[in-house]
């Protein structure tokens, strides 16, 4: 996990998210027009959380969360997602 120069604000998440599938269980290539996004990620970087809501995610959970969640961002090269923590469903 690389580490990113950027730190969210309140209770903003950035998330790495997961590569989309290249091939299906049956061994099928998916071509990349009819991949999906991923709906999960790693944490990479937290903001502080709001004065009565601390944040409950720390860097390096692996989490799911909404298909249109987040705005993409590229820092360094690199695509990320930055949401608030409340888009996120589940920590797996």
């Amino acid at each position: 996990m690389a580490d990113i120069k950027i730190t969210p604000l309140a209770d903003r998440v950035v998330i790495a998210p997961a590569e989309a599938e290249e091939k299906t269980k049956g061994g099928i290539i998916i071509p990349d027009t009819a991949k999906e996004k991923p709906q999960r990620g790693t944490v990479v970087a937290v903001g502080n959380g709001k004065k009565d809501e601390p944040i409950t995610v720390k860097v390096g959970d692996a989490v799911l969360y909404g298909k249109y969640a987040g705005t993409e961002i590229t820092v360094e090269g690199s695509d990320y997602l930055i949401m608030r923590e409340s888009d996120i469903y589940a920590i797996i």
